[in-house]
């Protein structure tokens, strides 16, 4: 009979999701990793597999928490223009931890199929709903009615990006609400 688990997947899964976060997949070791996720090398190679399936399950379910919190701030806010306001002032606020999905686009690029599809749909997902936001708070007089509701939804969705790569360079809250600020003027 096999013995029963003694740890926390999805705690485990949290803790590699850090790891990765702030080392990135080729300078987290496994050691690393077993440090963190507090397992030995048995338990972590029965309940996750390898390290490369161990990144991407890490991956995935970063990407999914993210996407959906920024769809709910979009979502639950009362103007269009206000959700995109809100959605870049979270990006401001939010301590430095290290965000995954940024990390994997910036070491892999575009060269591992698995995580440019799973980058390329969480970027499609998240400029789909900015665009709606866009195109609804121009319909509502809050945006520029010369906008193009698409070049701005890639433009936030780059600033959204570049918050959290100026943040993680030690960028001062300041700064990261004046680039939020720039990127709100913008819309008009």
């Amino acid at each position: 009979m096999a013995r029963p688990r003694e740890f926390d997947r999805d705690e485990a899964l949290e803790q590699a999701i850090d790891a990765f976060a702030e080392h990135g997949y080729s300078g987290t070791s496994t050691e690393v990793l077993l440090t963190a996720m507090n397992l030995s090398r048995q338990s972590l190679y029965n309940a996750f597999g390898d390290k490369r399936s161990l990144y991407l399950e890490a991956l995935r379910t970063y990407i999914a928490g993210s996407v959906s919190e920024h769809l709910q701030i979009l979502n639950r806010s009362t103007s269009a223009r206000r959700g995109i306001e809100q959605l870049l002032n979270d990006f401001v606020s939010r301590p430095s931890r290290a965000c995954l999905g940024t990390h994997a686009v910036c070491e892999f690029g575009r060269s591992d199929p698995e995580i440019t599809a799973l980058a390329d749909t969480a970027a499609h997902t998240l400029r789909a709903a900015l665009e709606r936001c866009i195109a609804k708070a121009k319909a509502d007089g809050q945006v520029a009615a010369d906008i193009d509701e698409r070049a701005a939804a890639h433009f936030i969705g780059a600033t959204l990006s570049g918050i959290k790569v100026a943040a993680r360079a030690g960028a001062p809250k300041e700064v990261l609400r004046d680039i939020a600020q720039m990127a709100l003027r913008s819309l008009g």
